[in-house]
């Protein structure tokens, strides 16, 4: 039998391993990104391990995240960002040119290369045929200084597409049916590889919105083969010479397989509070809405700003509702600028904000006290906005437009026919906004302003793990509910002491004081602890905190893989049905722990010294990342690693 596409990939970039679902793999690593919220910790991370120049093919440093600035605190950090590319050789898209997947797709993605990103929706770049993994800061570090990227083989899921989209219908509205299916636990320890007869009627666009938001679904990547449509986007971009075709063959396995006709889609709505809870637009029309936002790395193209911008044209935005709208890249601004599509979207009444992630990441724009916003981006966790209590709907950019002209949710098919929008032969190339390294970077000096404090680092595993539970939480508890984002917390990204101030305070604002108070702490959580952002945070805060083990009954892949990088141990509950038997303020000990890891079985017994009852927990750790426990970090185990070979 043939290679799906993304074994194809892994094959070839293959370091390490065996391609058996669920064995540790190590992967070479092509590309890299960071960006500005996720960058800082993961440069002051690759300094520590000592390499003069990243050894990727490329590698790229976006400020996109961090651009409000109501203090020094931001503008510190892009300096210091710009100044650590200039130095060891990395490319730096400066503020306002763009978020960093549309650029990324935009100007330097390849199919058939791999990228790791800092971010959790990298596999945006899965739209052309690229194997593009989010991770946590200190893998992407690893990856610059010539290490392969660590993970666990997946399997291959075949998302088989036939049929084409109806009138007003969209990608985001495929992979909101896809999300509805499989949930946002669906895809853990997957590769969402789309194919089939329908793929072909799929635009390039369509497609990064798809990609974009597999990481919904807690899916490693999602992937598209590199074909024909691939091709004329990267010759509108001047980068035809980057193309190669790249499919799955024909006789390809797959592990499972989902079925969607396009042709049976209509236009969708992720309600209140998850990406899953999806249902049609139809069927909850006329709920009032005082926000609608149109951008994010999801849904900001040329297209699809060009097709908002025509369904406004002659209408006014809603009086009881506010459009703001965030261009994808300088690219995309300058090009509905030129052509008359802002200006259409200014006199509707619609704000324009900048290229940026901005509202979408709760950096502004939040939504009025219990208010309703719809927007085209990929998360609606509670209080992602801003608003603790906001009300956020997803949906298509379409859907989103309807919505503003009528200030309810709105079907778009009540608009009549849709504006035809083609996309530009050629796109406007422009890359002056992206400063490549220095030639002299012996000359530059790395700028760190008073907020970067020095990188936090954890001790060796104790011969036993003793610590008092500090928080029992539910189901799908998100990066965001463990180390909020938003105006106040972002501009704190390089100082984790102010910053561990913040954690999980959105659930208990009293858990930074008491697990200080411990010393050694614990948290418990259900099912998908840790889903959504890559934001690494979410677990160096807690290390700082002193957070010695996390019980769950089970974890979303990249946040797990972080609290190994920061030596925290992750246990799942063999029985679940034992979650119920901790409780806040319980002490708990993994005796003899670092024998239980060294032995080599899967599992480790927990007491619970309050009640004195065992229960048996499963860590999973490969062999390597034993070893990464045992040293209390993977910075810990790297230099463990040089010392061992004399230092070099």
């Amino acid at each position: 039998m043939g290679n799906n596409l993304t074994r194809k990939i892994i094959k070839e970039h293959l370091i390490s391993g065996e391609m058996v679902p669920g064995k540790e793999i190590a992967i070479r690593i092509d590309q890299t990104l960071t960006q500005d919220a996720t960058g800082t910790m993961a440069y002051l991370q690759f300094e520590a391990m000592g390499v003069p120049r990243v050894k990727t093919r490329l590698s790229v440093s976006y400020i996109d995240h961090n651009t409000l600035q109501t203090g020094f605190e931001n503008a510190d950090d892009h300096t210091f960002l710009q100044s650590i590319a200039a130095k060891y050789g990395i490319y730096f898209s400066r503020p306002g040119n763009g978020i960093c997947h549309q650029v990324h797709r935009e100007r330097f993605a390849v199919p058939g290369q791999t990228l790791l990103g800092s971010d959790s929706h990298t596999p945006t770049s899965g739209g052309m045929g690229m194997l593009a993994i989010g991770a946590g800061g200190l893998d992407v570090a690893a990856a610059m200084a010539g290490q392969p990227y660590y993970t666990r083989m997946p399997k291959v899921v075949l998302i088989r597409l036939k049929g084409r989209l109806g009138l007003w219908v969209s990608g985001k509205d495929v992979i909101l049916e896809v999300l509805r299916r499989l949930t946002v636990k669906g895809g853990v320890g997957k590769v969402m590889e789309y194919g089939g007869p329908g793929v072909e009627n799929l635009s390039v666009d369509e497609r990064f919105t798809i990609t974009n938001m597999g990481a919904e679904l807690g899916a490693t990547t999602s992937i598209f083969p590199s074909d024909e449509r691939t091709r004329e986007f990267l010759r509108s971009q001047q980068r035809e010479q980057d193309w190669i075709q790249i499919a799955a063959d024909p006789d390809a396995e797959y592990d499972e397989m989902v079925e969607i006709d396009l042709d049976e889609l209509e236009p969708l709505i992720a309600q209140p509070h998850s990406p899953d809870n999806v249902v049609k637009v139809k069927d909850i029309e006329g709920v009032k809405v005082d926000q609608v936002a149109i951008g994010s790395c999801t849904n900001s193209s040329y297209k699809e700003l060009v097709t908002v911008a025509r369904i406004m044209k002659g209408r006014t935005v809603h009086p009881d509702t506010s459009l703001l709208i965030s261009p994808g890249s300088k690219q995309v601004y300058e090009m509905i600028a030129r052509e008359g599509a802002a200006a259409d979207l200014i006199a509707s009444g619609a704000r324009m904000l900048e290229s940026a992630c901005g509202p979408c990441i709760g950096m502004g724009h939040a939504p009025r006290w219990g208010g309703t916003s719809v927007r085209t981006f990929n998360r609606n966790f509670p209080g992602r906005s801003g608003t603790p209590n906001a009300n956020v709907y997803l949906a298509s950019p379409e859907v989103a437009a309807a919505t503003a002209v009528f200030g309810v949710v709105t079907d778009p098919r009540k608009l009549g026919d849709p504006p035809a929008v083609e996309t530009p032969r050629l796109f406007h190339i422009d890359d002056s906004m992206i400063l490549p390294p220095s030639p002299e970077p012996e000359k530059v000096e790395i700028y760190r302003g008073p907020n970067i404090k020095p990188l936090p680092m954890n001790t060796p595993m104790p011969e036993s793990v003793t610590a008092k539970v500090l928080l029992s939480v539910g189901d799908n508890i998100s990066t965001d509910h463990i180390m909020p984002a938003g105006a106040k917390v972002l501009p704190l990204r390089s100082n984790i002491p102010a910053i561990s101030e913040h954690v999980f305070s959105a659930v208990d604002p009293d858990f930074p004081a008491r697990a200080k108070a411990a010393e050694r702490g614990a948290v418990v959580g259900g099912e998908n602890y840790g889903q959504g952002s890559s934001r690494e945070h979410a677990a160096l805060a807690p290390m700082y905190l002193g957070v010695k083990a996390v019980l769950v009954k089970s974890f979303a892949r990249i946040h797990r893989e972080n609290l190994i990088n920061f030596g925290i141990l992750p246990l799942t509950f063999v029985n679940p049905e034992d979650y119920d038997k901790l409780q806040q303020d319980d002490e708990i000990e993994v005796p003899n722990a670092r024998e239980a890891l060294k032995s080599g079985t899967p599992t480790v017994t927990v007491v619970n010294k309050r009640t004195g009852e065992k229960f048996e927990t499963r860590h999973d750790l490969t062999p390597r990342q034993i070893e990464i426990m045992l040293a209390g970090g993977m910075l810990n185990y790297i230099r463990q690693k040089a010392e061992g070979n004399g230092g070099s």
